[in-house]
């Protein structure tokens, strides 16, 4: 393989590299200057209506008052066979692209250093 051929290869991957990187960077920024993070914190935090009117119910009856009781937040279970397969989908192909990423930059370091 030719020494121009390795270098087209290598900018050819670096810029698609670079192109993930900026549209990840945009995407984190996007999300955090329109309010995203600030607005789920918030929603984590506030006391909805009825346990506002149970807190204040329990503390004129003269009950032991645990803030923890009334910022708990109901879990629901998603778990199901659909998503026990996307799981597995998801860790499998985690697996092959790291693999792929790893085997991309032997190469490139093989490429580079000679």
């Amino acid at each position: 393989m030719k020494k121009e051929d390795k270098e087209k290869i290598v900018n050819k991957i670096f810029s698609k590299l670079f192109l993930l990187l900026f549209i990840t960077f945009m995407a984190i920024y996007i999300s955090g200057k329109s309010g995203y993070y600030e607005y789920k914190a918030r929603t984590q935090t506030t006391l909805t209506k009825a346990k506002i009117k149970k807190f204040e119910s329990d503390v004129k009856k003269g009950k032991n008052i645990d803030l923890k009781d009334y910022t708990k937040e109901e879990v629901v279970n998603y778990d199901n066979k659909m998503s026990e397969l996307g799981l597995k989908i998801s860790k499998g192909l985690g697996n092959i692209i790291k693999l792929g990423l790893e085997e991309t930059f032997d190469f490139l370091n093989d490429q580079i250093s000679g």
